[in-house]
């Protein structure tokens, strides 16, 4: 098999565990162009490769654990709250049950707390089924190290998962109503739809204004969101609801069709648990043209005040 017919078959499963590691689009595909690579140099100099399969996911995933070391010290240095790229995602039905909770942007952030080789061992086993041994294996390590490392990993996120979650339909039945709401600046309705201790986060990198930090409770958060998508509203930007990272979610479009925010919703119990909003344009430009949302508010205000 050639290697544009290697990388074609095993593109996707390279990326989605670079992603599901570093919640960066950008890293990951920097990891992906690294490991074909080096395969591709392995094969030039005609070294058999058993399992092209095993070796690139080996390939990946070690340089996915070395890019998150280095990552971690820049994260610790962000501006404002940290969260990861987003990805606008339109899977079949099929596809959805596999990958919509370990797709999820709450699901990625809280892999931000594991360690890097934690985090390695538990999306290898977990989401991508790897036998423990190949686990091992890949990551550098014994297979009873590997089980605990796995078992650890296994606890600390079942601890703050939501255990139970609405079927799909449920989901964006749900986040239809709630973005329906937030454009009307209904609260009540805002209010009914939310958790009493749903958290909203949001990340601007210190690029666009964002929150500080952030906000906890049903009256605050339907408060915060409602005021903010009233000021986009003002200046031409409209909601689309679509699917974020495997969950519900919207993209905030401006009236020259350039991206101007992405926000996944986190829902369990009927509810929703957790809002992450991403603005920082950095984190938006593989998805679309995107808008300097900075300028946009002040050509408001500035119109607001003549008007």
């Amino acid at each position: 098999m050639s290697t544009s017919d290697l990388y074609g078959q095993l593109r996707p499963r390279v990326f989605a565990i670079a992603y599901q590691m570093l919640g960066s689009v950008s890293e990951a595909e920097d990891v992906v162009q690294e490991a074909f690579l080096r395969m591709h140099q392995t094969l030039q100099r005609d070294e058999q490769i058993a399992s092209p399969r095993a070796y690139i996911a080996t390939l990946a995933t070690r340089l996915a654990i070395d890019q998150l070391r280095s990552a971690r010290a820049r994260r610790e240095r962000y501006v404002g709250e940290w969260l990861p790229e987003p990805l606008v995602t339109e899977p079949t039905p099929a596809e959805h049950a596999e990958t919509a909770d370990s797709l999820s942007l709450a699901f990625l952030v809280l892999l931000e707390s594991l360690s890097p080789q934690q985090r390695a061992a538990f999306l290898l086993r977990e989401v991508f089924e790897y036998p423990y041994a190949e686990v091992a294996e890949i990551i550098g390590t014994d297979v009873d190290s590997t089980r605990h490392l796995v078992a650890r990993a296994r606890h600390h996120v079942q601890q703050r998962q939501p255990r139970y979650f609405a079927t799909r339909r449920q989901r964006e039945e749900l986040a239809q109503r709630f973005f329906a709401a937030a454009e009307q600046g209904d609260l009540r309705a805002l209010e009914a739809l939310l958790a009493q201790d749903v958290t909203l986060h949001a990340d601007g990198g210190g690029k666009v204004p964002a929150l500080a930090r952030p906000v906890n409770g049903r009256e605050r958060v339907a408060r915060t969101l409602s005021a903010g998508i009233a000021a986009l509203s003002r200046v031409g930007v409209r909601i689309h609801v679509t699917e974020v990272n495997g969950q519900p979610g919207a993209m905030a479009i401006d009236a020259q069709e350039r991206l101007v925010g992405v926000m996944g919703l986190d829902i369990a119990e009927g509810q929703i648990q957790r809002i992450h909003s991403i603005a920082n344009p950095d984190k938006l430009r593989h998805l679309d043209r995107v808008s300097e949302l900075a300028a946009l508010l002040r050509a408001g205000r500035r119109s607001g005040d003549g008007g």
